[in-house]
């Protein structure tokens, strides 16, 4: 961020009506004018305007923390390439690493062998996992002993959750500094698959987590229990979209009473930055809700038009 006296400096030196050669700015304030900008666009056009500012993506400290996206699927593999770029220009000073929609388990493996050879990586988290599976996850988390926050988002895409929770034990038992975690996939209306094996294994591995996201899980009350008894730090609870929870009575208390932010699984979800349809039972049958669940009109539906639209809203402000 821009410290106010680098934000002043710029205003005094650009005023109204003047004329300034961009290649004269400090070479602080080019960094700030660049880092508003991302890697594709760094290296793609920021570093053509002129030697300096040139000099300046080129500097490793530009590149402590990498945000991209691929919204493009035939781009992937352009961002992919991109994504080493970036991560070789860090020169091994890179904390913080968001490869969202185009991650693999080659520039997982890549990441995490530069950074086991380097300085740590603390932050990493990846989005729509159209090629990153489970094994790709655990074999590269081993490298990253001092990783602090992850996130997998909407990773139900390629039926990663299937074997989630043997990853996520690996994660557990090799970054004991954990304590970010961030496992989101597609809710069901009225999932008959209940399962605590992603619960269970968080409960066994995690106890120094502070903030969980737990977004579309199909957890039960005995896997939330279980999470509880065994992360006594926990500040901050998303369950939203996690139907076979029933947050009521002693759970609800115990959630309430002990944890700062809990979000319950009937929460609107338009502050949720990724596909959030509720889909039906898992089993192909619609359900009748007869057991008391939420109407189907409580639920938000998103188009894909309108998920990319909110995407690049985001992308560009």
């Amino acid at each position: 961020m821009a410290s106010s006296s680098s934000s002043s400096s710029l205003q005094t030196m650009i005023k109204e009506g003047e004329h300034r050669n961009w290649a004269d700015l400090p070479p602080e304030l080019t960094s700030l004018i660049l880092q508003r900008l991302g890697a594709v666009e760094i290296v793609e056009k920021a570093e053509k305007v002129c030697r300096s500012w040139r000099s300046v993506g080129k500097d490793p400290s530009m590149w402590r923390k990498i945000e991209m996206r691929s919204l493009d699927p035939w781009q992937h593999k352009y961002h992919e390439k991109m994504c080493r770029h970036a991560v070789d220009r860090s020169q091994g000073g890179l904390v913080e690493i968001h490869p969202w929609n185009f991650c693999t388990n080659s520039l997982l493996s890549y990441i995490a062998h530069r950074f086991s050879l380097a300085l740590p990586l603390y932050v990493f988290s990846c989005v729509l996992l159209l090629g990153l599976t489970s094994k790709g996850l655990a074999e590269a988390v081993v490298k990253l002993p001092l990783l602090e926050e992850l996130e997998v988002s909407d990773c139900s895409y390629i039926g990663y959750c299937s074997s989630l929770g043997d990853t996520l034990k690996v994660v557990g038992q090799s970054c004991p500094n954990l304590t970010t975690l961030k496992e989101n996939c597609v809710g069901y209306s009225h999932s008959r698959d209940k399962s605590d094996d992603v619960a269970l294994a968080i409960a066994e591995t995690m106890p120094g987590l502070h903030h969980l996201q737990h977004f579309g899980n199909k957890l039960t009350e005995a896997g939330l229990n279980a999470i509880l008894d065994s992360c006594p730090n926990l500040e901050h609870l998303d369950l939203r979209n996690c139907f076979n929870v029933n947050l009521a009575g002693d759970l609800e208390k115990r959630c309430v009473g002990r944890i700062k932010v809990v979000r319950r699984p009937n929460e609107p979800i338009h502050d949720y930055p990724f596909d959030a349809t509720v889909n039906l039972a898992e089993d192909g049958y619609p359900d009748d809700f007869s057991d008391g669940s939420i109407p189907e009109d409580d639920y938000s539906h998103h188009s894909l038009s309108e998920i990319l639209d909110f995407e690049l809203q985001y992308f560009y402000d």
